[in-house]
């Protein structure tokens, strides 16, 4: 909006001229979603408590969990205002490719709240039914699948990049859009399954938004991108602008979500922010590095399907407890010291993604 109603002017005013430099607009974006989060979020807080919005620990959980019974949950809104409000704010509301990674955001964090509003407010023990969630979440991402597969706007929409290859790209023809819809709501589901511990997910969404914005800068640029030897997206680069905003309202929500914790995000939070993660990789090609990038989420998945499939093949579990987090709980590891082990891990691998670039 403001890059629409300031950098015309630039012929006025010299000054707003900076306003066509993704990185400055980047930078207010961190800065917008930052004090969105900071002003509304002990308002909102206090408005969670006035509706008895209060988390469901179970039973059979880890017991310092049980200590978290009623902390206000579906605090996720806050995090789509910031990220909504800063990245509409700072982009370049022409940019197509802006409006699919806000659809996604918006559709998943949707069915998150209708999901949330029925386990929270209702007090409906299971919220939407499997089918009916799954069946949203493919939904949305079917409509984005067909959106980018139908791209006038890039002739290779439907090839994949393979990591460490300069020159393998794969067509996958009318496959790609099935993989999309595998990309997106696998990505979504696993934040989900993540965000188990005080400021676990959000931490690790954050420095997944930083390791993106590198990446989608680096394949937004035609001479980086030729140089690099990465597909290059045309008006891709303007996503920028939407990592920065999504950084911005992970670090804000952090500082409310931070052990321990005053507010959850629920599934209105977790579903919208892997969603985003899922369609910004689809969008710029990353689709394989996001394995690496969001690596601890896609841990945190595995030893669920291990798990349960470990349970009902053989009566036995492999971890204590699943997700991961709370198996490392359980032989003993305090929260506070899994979540900034997590963190770590998470910068190792996003750093490691980052290399992927060069290293091809």
């Amino acid at each position: 909006m403001l890059y629409h109603l300031l950098y015309p002017l630039r012929n006025q005013f010299s000054g707003f001229n900076v306003f066509k430099y993704i990185t400055f607009r980047s930078a207010g974006a961190v800065l917008t979603a930052l004090v969105v989060s900071f002003v509304f979020g002990k308002p909102m807080i206090a408005w969670l408590r006035r509706l008895k919005v209060g988390q469901h620990v179970r039973d059979d959980g880890p017991q310092s969990h049980l200590s978290k019974q009623g902390t206000p949950t579906m605090g996720g809104l806050l995090i789509i205002a910031a990220l909504a409000g800063s990245a509409l704010l700072w982009s370049d509301l022409t940019n197509k490719y802006v409006w699919v990674v806000l659809f996604a955001t918006l559709a998943f964090g949707a069915i998150g709240f209708w999901d949330d509003y029925l386990k929270v407010v209702k007090k409906q023990s299971t919220g939407l039914r499997a089918r009916e969630k799954f069946g949203l979440q493919i939904a949305a991402a079917l409509a984005i699948g067909f959106f980018l597969y139908y791209n006038p706007g890039d002739p290779k929409s439907t090839y994949l990049s393979v990591p460490f290859m300069k020159r393998v790209l794969l067509d996958l023809g009318w496959f790609y859009i099935p993989f999309v819809v595998v990309v997106i709501v696998g990505s979504s589901n696993a934040v989900n399954l993540t965000d188990g511990l005080d400021g676990l997910a959000i931490g690790l969404v954050g420095i997944a938004a930083t390791a993106n914005a590198v990446l989608v800068y680096l394949g937004g640029n035609r001479v980086i991108a030729d140089y690099l030897k990465i597909q290059y997206i045309p008006g891709s680069g303007e996503l920028v602008i939407f990592c920065g905003a999504l950084l911005g309202a992970s670090l804000g929500f952090l500082w409310y979500n931070a052990h321990p914790a005053e507010v959850f995000m629920g599934d209105v939070g977790s579903l919208s922010l892997g969603a985003a993660l899922g369609t910004l990789a689809v969008v710029t090609k990353h689709e394989l590095i996001l394995v690496i990038t969001g690596g601890i989420f896609v841990v945190e998945t595995l030893s669920v399907v291990l798990q349960v499939g470990s349970y009902k093949l053989r009566g036995k579990r492999i971890f204590r407890m699943a997700p991961m987090h709370h198996h490392f709980e359980q032989i003993g590891w305090p929260e506070s010291k899994v979540i900034v082990r997590f963190w770590i891990a998470g910068i190792i691998l996003a750093l490691i993604s980052i290399s992927t670039l060069k290293l091809r």
